[in-house]
């Protein structure tokens, strides 16, 4: 049957991976909920609940081939997914039917499910973000020594190395991982906690004995992977939850916005390009264009994410006592949507790192337009040494340098400040002297030094307690 004649999501045709799209399929979704089925029913045999062994082998058998067609037929009867995917199940597992989902609510698949869907969403997140962290980690690593200009208000101010930029992108980054691996910690199944979150069918089913109604929870955790349940909830668990998850993308979408606005202007500037294909086409006008696609796709998605994670932060605000269903159209389309918009922008900042192409003459030829202006300090010293008036010679740099910038700016020139110097006997230079401290290496500090610090003492920890997740192949589609 085509597809063309309908709407399709551009994050799954053309931006997320098919391994987070996986976490977000019916498939994955629907085989969670039967292995909380056969979780809740093993869980009530050992209690002493009369379920025999011979039932729950039968759901064991049927977790994976699950029976859609039924459960549509059957939903466009009773209009309700949950009781439809019973009926399914139940189909497919005679001798199974009447247990399942003994004295649990709706919310116990929805709800469990979705904190392992978000669970197993943030590991891939997690994956391509360590992958992150080690790519810029490379580049800072590479280009410490690489001198280029520094900008406070996109001016010109004093000199940085091109590593040590890499390495404010790179801590935004650490700093989400920290967040990330916070939130992950603190993540609790709902547990089964009934229809207002009072356990009442289940004190019924245990006829008042509340030591076993205690152990469901944990034991329904454990089996399902986790280290506990919220210990309190109304129907489903808080939609806090949610708000807290989406920021946490929210706070990665950041991190890659500023990293690709940077990119974009470097690129502008012609001293850092992203990764350009060789029949790749900039522009259907101009054909000399390199745009910066990639980059501005990041910023464009990334845009995407932020402002979706007001959606969960509203519908958390919003909830009614114990529970409404006005979170549940929108939590299906914020939640799946912000993880495959986010997977999308990590796969194209891992693409972008891994393929920066530096141009250091040009980033030469820039420092030296600007250079003498930040030198002036070091002149004024040398001339001072050399039997200079402080407080003069101070005054005639001044008027030098406004000088020389109106010859840059007003006419078009290079900057000829050490000529003006070198032509003033105020200062005793001469022009070969002057030229000498003319190194962008002197200028740029404890650049270097910092970069070497940063990766070894903050980084390197980072990357060796993630061996596991390094090494990540992506594909860009478009």
């Amino acid at each position: 049957m085509s597809t063309t004649d309908r709407y399709s999501s551009p994050l799954s045709e053309r931006y997320a991976s098919r391994e987070m799209q996986y976490i977000f399929s019916q498939d994955f979704k629907f085989t969670t909920w039967r292995k909380l089925w056969i979780a809740l029913a093993e869980t009530e045999k050992e209690l002493g609940l009369p379920i025999t062994q011979e039932q729950i082998d039968e759901l064991k058998a049927h977790v994976n081939d699950i029976n859609y067609d039924v459960a549509r037929a059957r939903e466009k009867e009773v209009r309700h997914d949950v009781m439809s995917h019973v009926y399914a199940y139940g189909v497919q597992c005679p001798k199974a039917k009447g247990i399942i989902h003994l004295g649990a609510t709706s919310c116990y698949v929805g709800d469990n499910t979705d904190i392992i869907t978000m669970n197993e969403a943030l590991k891939i997140v997690r994956k391509k973000l360590v992958n992150v962290i080690a790519e810029l980690a490379k580049f800072a690593d590479e280009q410490k020594a690489q001198p280029t200009l520094a900008f406070t208000h996109f001016q010109p101010a004093q000199p940085t190395t091109l590593g040590k930029r890499a390495t404010l992108w790179l801590q935004e980054f650490a700093m989400d991982l920290e967040d990330l691996e916070y939130v992950m910690s603190t993540l609790k199944l709902l547990g089964s906690k009934g229809t207002t979150g009072t356990q009442a069918s289940f004190l019924e089913l245990f006829e008042g004995d509340n030591d076993k109604v205690d152990k469901i929870d944990p034991m329904i955790a454990e089996k399902m992977g986790f280290g506990s349940c919220y210990p309190v909830s109304g129907q489903t668990y808080s939609r806090k939850v949610d708000t807290r998850v989406l920021n946490v993308l929210a706070g990665i979408a950041a991190s890659a916005h500023k990293f690709s606005n940077d990119i974009r202007l470097l690129q502008h500037l012609k001293e850092v390009e992203e990764p350009f294909e060789k029949s790749q086409i900039g522009s259907s006008a101009m054909a000399y264009k390199r745009n910066p696609m990639r980059s501005e796709r990041i910023a464009s998605l990334s845009r995407y994410v932020m402002i979706d994670a007001l959606n969960p932060a509203m519908t958390s605000a919003g909830q009614w006592f114990e529970r409404t269903l006005d979170d549940s159209a929108n939590k299906r389309l914020s939640v799946a949507e912000g993880f495959l918009a986010v997977d999308g922008v990590l796969d194209l900042v891992l693409n972008v790192v891994d393929g920066l192409v530096v141009y250091p003459k040009v980033i030469y030829k820039h420092m030296m337009a600007e250079l003498p202006f930040m030198a002036t300090e070091n002149i004024m010293m040398d001339a001072v040494k050399a039997g200079g008036d402080r407080q003069e010679l101070h005054e005639r740099i001044r008027q030098l340098s406004m000088e020389a910038g109106v010859t840059v700016k007003k006419e078009g020139r290079d900057n000829d400040l050490l000529q003006r110097i070198a032509d003033d006997p105020l200062f005793n230079l001469t022009l070969e002297e002057l030229q000498r401290s003319m190194d962008p290496a002197k200028y740029t500090g404890r650049a270097e030094y910092q970069v070497d610090k940063y990766l070894s003492e903050t980084v390197r920890p980072i990357l060796d307690g993630h061996k596991d997740l390094l090494g990540v192949n992506v594909t860009i589609n478009v």
